[in-house]
């Protein structure tokens, strides 16, 4: 099982008017012909927002756009209609398809935001989707919202007496966003994250949180 770290540390950072984000993929001005996706993911950005602060309404296109929250709300719009707020423990996808716009700002005025938001090439090429799915609290390796492309996300938090077994694939991607975790035997950090190939299984251990995505496609 060929596998590689990516350190917190190594991460691109982009800092704008109350908004610092920081890349695990290139994106934008940041480009490492190297690092330009896993499968079929190309973006797994960890976006701090100050109170007030985000972004106003973009476009994408032919792209799944799913989004963590790690901490405060997040105000967001779209052009399926949706608006709402979403806190730490909701996994939102939107499926961009032939064209959608979002907008995504701190709900709060006083306190900061911070979420992890990953996109993925979409098989999905008609009128935007959007959808969200609760995820629950407890320690486990709970499925998260279902996407439009040839991958599985989860939300792992092991227990230090109760380790959790992910399934092989063609590629996993660990992504700890809380705490310590140790992904066979390699110990990760908060932004740091393991990518792995030909993965028969992987031990997630520790009492931490990490996202976790099964690749079955290897391209």
């Amino acid at each position: 099982m060929p596998s590689r770290v990516r350190l917190a540390s190594e991460r691109y950072v982009t800092e704008g008017e109350g908004v610092r984000t920081l890349h695990s993929f290139s994106y934008g001005a940041h480009y490492d012909p190297d690092n330009v996706g896993f499968g079929p993911l190309v973006a797994i950005n960890e976006e701090q927002v100050a109170p007030g602060g985000g972004y106003d309404a973009h476009r994408h296109a032919d792209v799944e756009i799913v989004t963590w929250v790690l901490e405060g709300e997040l105000a967001h719009r779209d052009t399926t209609g949706h608006a709402g707020t979403i806190e730490p423990g909701v996994a939102q996808r939107l499926s961009a398809g032939e064209g959608a716009e979002h907008a995504e700002l701190n709900a709060s005025s006083t306190e900061p935001l911070r979420f992890v938001q990953m996109m993925l090439r979409s098989r999905h090429d008609a009128a935007p989707q959007y959808a969200s799915a609760s995820v629950p609290q407890g320690p486990g390796l709970h499925p998260a919202v279902r996407v439009h492309a040839d991958a599985e996300l989860a939300v792992a938090r092991p227990r230090a007496d109760e380790p959790l077994e992910v399934l092989g694939a063609a590629k996993v991607l660990v992504h700890v966003t809380r705490g310590e975790v140790v992904v066979d035997g390699v110990r990760l950090g908060p932004g740091d994250e393991l990518r792995a190939t030909d993965v028969e299984r992987l031990l997630v251990e520790g009492e931490g949180e990490a996202l976790v995505w099964r690749l079955p496609d290897p391209r």
